[in-house]
């Protein structure tokens, strides 16, 4: 019998180390996320200074940016540089670029001139991916909406946790109709993309160009939080009147902190960044 007691009680884990695995298990994981609109490297000032730009963002911490108007050699404007690339370079992240247009160069053999979105990451990126959305083109006389890239995501795995991150720039007209549908593409590939992903935390990062009670934004928050809630404006840099750029987080994404650092020269946009956990 007593043979039997010390079997058990060698076999069988003690209260304290049941404990301690099962919290392991459920320690959420910190994560700092932040969004910019960077005005392809100009600031408010209209003065193009990656520099300035750089020091902007380093001074977030921020373990993941989303990027909107980014340019990859896309002109004078911006020195024909990669500012995407450059960025991430000064900032020593990894980089993910999704073009919204990539047109033929002006001179046979020079690179692609390209604009869209970006991620830099401090994580590697396990996978990335150009989604297409409803887009009324700038770059046609004549646009009709119709599908095109422009809408970046990566795959992250953050101490263990898979985080799907997106990052989008919404339609800037008045009227509204396209954002309707780019929002709808958005919660469609979202729910997708998590569906391929079963457990993955998701994150939305971007420039959306519509404020909070925006009857076309409202579908967003059925299934996101928007993390910066309450802060202040984000356009113009200057002096901000709207609150058009956005922290959003899904499902097991708990939000602890969010603010909106008082950049007014680097870009024609205020930063948002925001502390969030992710839970296992």
């Amino acid at each position: 019998m007593a043979a039997a007691l010390l079997s058990l009680a060698l076999a069988a884990p003690s209260a304290s180390a049941s404990t301690s695995a099962s919290a392991t298990r459920g320690h959420a994981v910190p994560l700092r996320v932040a969004t910019y609109n960077i005005h392809a490297g100009t600031g408010s000032d209209g003065v193009f200074d990656l520099d300035r730009q750089a020091a902007a963002l380093r001074a977030l911490d921020a373990d993941v940016i989303g990027l909107q108007e980014v340019d990859v050699h896309w002109g004078a404007r911006s020195q024909d540089l990669d500012v995407a690339g450059e960025l991430a370079r000064r900032l020593g992240m990894r980089v993910s670029f999704a073009p919204v247009y990539s047109l033929d160069p002006v001179e046979a053999g020079s690179p692609r001139r390209e604009y869209g979105v970006a991620v830099l990451s401090r994580f590697p990126i396990r996978s990335e991916t150009n989604h297409e959305i409803t887009r009324l083109s700038t770059q046609d006389q004549n646009p009709v909406p119709a599908p095109a890239p422009g809408f970046g995501e990566v795959t992250l795995k953050v101490r263990g946790v898979p985080v799907q991150v997106f990052v989008t720039h919404l339609d800037y007209r008045s009227d509204p109709a396209v954002r309707v549908a780019q929002v709808a593409d958005t919660r469609r590939i979202m729910a997708r993309e998590r569906a391929d992903l079963p457990g993955a935390r998701q994150v939305l990062l971007g420039d959306l160009n519509a404020e909070p009670a925006a009857p076309e934004l409202r579908p967003l928050w059925a299934g996101l939080r928007d993390a910066g809630a309450g802060t202040g404006g984000t356009y113009p840099a200057a002096a901000p009147v709207k609150r058009i750029d956005y922290v959003a987080v899904g499902e097991g994404v708990r939000v602890h902190d969010a603010s909106v650092p008082e950049e007014a020269v680097a870009s024609d946009h205020r930063p948002v960044v925001a502390k969030v956990s992710l839970t296992r």
